[in-house]
């Protein structure tokens, strides 16, 4: 029970890598309270939580629901020990798609900045909502969500590899600003992992993911819970400002 009765917050929790997290915190005693935007598989997650779990619907790039939703959380709960800043999503495309002499395709301005809307504004919306609660209670446990790609960078993913890139780069501020408050820091970085969304694409396509990892496996979204889990607890008291890597060895792009 290495998050007994401590408070932990996480995005994106109604499914994938979020869904295990919440679910791996909630066996170690955790009381989790999950945010998403789907409503349906948001509430059915809150119910495998135990009598403490709780589901509210935010987007993570409003700041005005972000607020709400923490204070609510705060003056239910009494504290928040824990944020996994989980929640993200995909557009991808190639910056500028070139084809016998012309343009032909092009990442769209909307896509760019809906993805940092939520992949890296959301995350500032979320920690800066909950850093006061905890320097007023003397400590908390802040957990990023980024990815190999963040590191390595990967084909048309112009913008969320910037979020993710930029994730790592406020890790290390907040690391910094934090610690004199007993705040920790850290970021994840998963590799391929076999979430519902991934199992759907062809089996041509996974094992050529596979072939990649010099593991010889995609990863298991408990594989970054209990990352996660590791980073949220004492056992890591004394790590902040660090990126774990959580991907089998793979080098993207290579």
């Amino acid at each position: 029970m290495r998050l007994k009765d401590r408070v932990a917050l996480i995005t994106g929790g109604a499914a994938g890598i979020g869904q295990a997290t919440a679910l791996r915190f909630a066996e170690e005693g955790a009381k989790v309270v999950i945010c998403d935007v789907n409503e349906e598989l948001g509430r059915q997650t809150a119910a495998l939580l135990g009598p403490d779990g709780a589901f509210y619907r935010v987007d993570v790039a409003n700041r005005q629901e972000v607020q709400a939703w923490v204070d609510d959380v705060a003056a239910r709960y009494g504290r928040i020990d824990i944020l996994v800043n989980n929640a993200g999503i995909l557009r991808d495309a190639q910056l500028v798609k070139y084809k016998e002499g012309q343009v032909v395709g092009q990442m769209s301005e909307e896509d760019f900045d809906r993805v940092v809307a939520v992949n890296l504004k959301g995350v500032f919306n979320c920690t800066q909502a909950v850093v006061p609660y905890m320097i007023r209670q003397g400590g908390g446990v802040i957990l990023n969500a980024s990815s190999v790609v963040g590191i390595d960078g990967n084909f048309g993913q112009t913008n969320y590899v910037a979020t993710k890139a930029g994730v790592i780069g406020m890790t290390k501020v907040w690391a910094r600003e934090l610690g004199r408050y007993g705040i920790r820091v850290n970021a994840v970085a998963p590799g391929f992992t076999l979430t519902d969304m991934v199992r759907q694409m062809p089996e041509k396509i996974l094992e050529g993911m596979k072939a990649r990892i010099p593991l010889g496996r995609l990863g298991d979204p408990r594989d970054v819970a209990n990352a996660y889990l590791f980073l949220a607890s004492d056992e890591a008291s004394y790590i902040t400002g660090a990126v774990l890597r959580v991907d089998g060895g793979i080098v993207v792009g290579t």
